[in-house]
């Protein structure tokens, strides 16, 4: 027996300035259609558009490490937009935001999957995080790789794409 799982319920983040982080955050969360469901001076956690964000800053003597996106733990994580100009409504917004590094303006990136259209940001503590848009099944149908008759899973994964 198998079970389909209906996306992710919520992401939990610890950050080192919760001064910095929970401002960026909760703008971010309530641009995406986020309400507030939790707020106080070390916690913020934001529910809505099928998902919920949650940041907590780190206790005292454990706020000496920098997020690295190469060591084990979270690389990334990506939001899935509703279309293309939803992608591009976000990168305005960021440019905007205070304390957000954006590492790649929307871009197509055909190499992931057929349509993929995204952008890469980092939170104040540089935390990566992606919006990303991929048209019809994505990978399920039309040209997908798990399509019927695609060509199946790729032994390739990088910045070159699958």
């Amino acid at each position: 027996m198998t079970v389909e799982v209906n996306g992710i319920a919520h992401i939990q983040m610890t950050v080192n300035d919760i001064k910095k982080s929970l401002p960026f955050w909760e703008s971010l969360c309530h641009f995406l259609e986020m309400k507030t469901l939790v707020k106080n001076a070390t916690t913020l956690y934001c529910i809505g558009s099928r998902t919920g964000i949650l940041i907590r800053e780190a206790p005292d003597g454990k706020k000496v490490a920098v997020f690295d996106q190469d060591q084990v733990g979270l690389h990334h994580f990506c939001f899935r937009a509703k279309c293309r100009e939803d992608v591009d409504s976000i990168y305005q917004f960021l440019k905007g935001a205070p304390d957000c590094h954006i590492v790649r303006c929307p871009e197509q990136g055909d190499h992931f999957a057929p349509g993929y259209y995204s952008i890469l940001f980092e939170d104040p503590d540089g935390i990566r995080v992606e919006v990303n848009f991929v048209p019809g099944k994505g990978h399920f149908g039309g040209e997908g790789r798990l399509a019927p008759g695609g060509p199946g899973p790729s032994a390739i994964y990088g910045k070159e794409g699958i």
